[in-house]
């Protein structure tokens, strides 16, 4: 019997959650397309996060800030193709929804009703809660985000860990009370102490999702592709590569390109002949004969 699809109130109902063996917490993955969501599926990710990471990993973007509604869509319904389990959760991409309470609603929408996710990702504070009511009276489940924002990168002066005062870590359980009074059902906590996310975790109602923020939070979300070692170059402390498959994928493809130009591939396994009879008969045939 397949199994049932999971939902914003099923990720909601694991807070804090025991089981018999212990705890259970959630694992979230990045996924940008059917590949990546397929090998996170597969793998017993519980929710599929399409991140607007996608401009930095799969784009080559320096930043979140140039990617759009139109690239989110596009991700998101490939994503939502592989998923049979898993929740998947669109990210709101910069200026989908800032501009107006009406604008976020039509936006986050859109997600659901031509992609395919069941819920969406914002970033901030307090200041969204009215969109989330809003998205939530419109049949929207929506996952908060605070701590290090992305979107925020021009105003926070780059990625950069936050809540490292008393008074940033007072701000950011404030606005993590906020969220959740406003319905949100999850919320990321990014490159905050592992002390400040402990505490909004303990006195939160909702689930936390961490991201370079400590072992007690609900769960944990980490990029598909750090993960598995698929982006070369700096990666965050806070980053657990399982796998390198960086290496492996480059020297196969060397070994291709070096077998085309020596003219070793493709080899007779990998070349498809004719019939002899149908071969000879060709061979016989003028090419200006009506086939």
């Amino acid at each position: 019997m397949p199994q049932k699809q999971l939902t914003a109130p099923d990720i909601l109902a694991r807070k804090g959650n025991l089981t018999r063996e212990g705890v259970d917490k959630i694992s979230v993955l990045t996924a940008y397309d059917y590949p990546t969501a397929l090998l996170a599926e597969e793998a017993g990710a519980d929710v599929l996060l399409v991140g607007d990471s996608l401009g930095m990993v799969c784009l080559g973007l320096p930043d979140t800030l140039g990617v759009t509604m139109a690239d989110m869509l596009h991700h998101t319904k490939a994503v939502c193709r592989a998923a049979k389990r898993a929740l998947v959760v669109a990210d709101m991409p910069f200026l989908s929804y800032q501009t107006s309470i009406a604008e976020a609603v039509a936006n986050a929408g859109r997600f659901l009703q031509e992609a395919g996710a069941r819920a969406v990702k914002l970033e901030g504070g307090a200041e969204f809660a009215p969109h989330v009511r809003a998205m939530l009276s419109a049949g929207i489940p929506v996952m908060g985000h605070l701590g290090l924002t992305p979107q925020q990168v021009a105003v926070l002066g780059g990625f950069k860990a936050q809540g490292k005062t008393a008074r940033a870590a007072r701000a950011l359980l404030s606005h993590a009370r906020a969220l959740a009074e406003a319905g949100c059902f999850a919320l990321v906590l990014e490159a905050v102490p592992a002390e400040v996310a402990a505490r909004i975790t303990q006195e939160v109602g909702i689930p936390t999702i961490g991201i370079g923020a400590g072992p007690d939070c609900d769960g944990q979300v980490l990029v598909l592709h750090d993960v598995l070692g698929l982006c070369p170059g700096m990666r965050p402390s806070f980053v657990k590569q399982y796998a390198d498959l960086w290496t492996p994928a480059r020297e196969a493809l060397a070994a291709y390109c070096q077998e085309v130009r020596e003219g070793s591939f493709p080899a007779a396994a990998h070349t498809r002949r004719m019939a002899p009879a149908e071969l000879a008969e060709f061979a016989a045939r003028s090419e200006y004969e009506d086939a």
